[in-house]
């Protein structure tokens, strides 16, 4: 027997273990108490968002993501040698800015997806631990955020500067999407879930 309260009244229930085809429901409000999950169903589909994001990261940051074209000029320019520029340049905080949260943070949140989806022989403690720190490396990783810069820039601009996307674009945002795919496909109730 395990306890489970109703999301939506709060009211707690003793429920037998339940087989693939039940489902139970509050004597309350009568609203679905526990679904039953297959975990190895999210825990795959988590995974292989995560590889696909993690392949998808290495073009998405070393290959060019914008050619630019100002004055005559041409350059063509990738997150992390941007990055790298703005460092040698003297401009720590925005390099370091930009560093830290579109290129560690984002690899650092598919590592651990990638741990927690495909690791099944970790314990409970470290699963839980490492969920803690990638939800909150999660929170700072800004991929996401600048894809929105990318494209404000290009409204912004307009005529000023002409900007082409590099083939490394492409990786770019479908590592963004892999990236949130494999965030929502992951079920946290996994962890506590096992060995029970």
């Amino acid at each position: 027997m395990q306890y489970k309260a109703c999301h939506c009244c709060g009211q707690i229930h003793r429920l037998p273990p339940l087989s693939t085809h039940q489902q139970a429901v509050c004597v309350r409000c009568h609203s679905a108490i526990m679904i039953p999950r297959n975990r190895y169903k999210s825990a795959s589909r988590t995974a292989a968002a995560a590889i696909a994001a993690f392949v998808l990261y290495w073009p998405a940051v070393l290959c060019p993501i914008l050619k630019i074209e100002r004055l005559g000029q041409h350059s063509e320019s990738s997150i992390l040698h941007g990055t790298l520029e703005l460092l040698r340049h003297g401009s720590w905080l925005v390099g370091g800015v930009v560093l830290l949260f579109s290129v560690i943070f984002p690899l650092t949140k598919i590592i651990l997806l990638l741990e927690l989806s495909l690791l099944e022989l970790l314990n409970r403690r470290h699963k839980a631990i490492t969920l803690r720190f990638m939800e909150h490396a999660g929170k700072w990783s800004m991929m996401d955020v600048m894809l929105l810069a990318f494209l404000v820039m290009l409204v912004k601009l307009g005529n000023l500067v002409e900007f082409q996307f590099a083939p490394a674009v492409l990786a770019f945002v479908l590592c963004v999407t892999m990236s949130m795919i494999a965030s929502l496909s992951f079920d946290p109730h996994a962890i506590w879930e096992d060995n029970q």
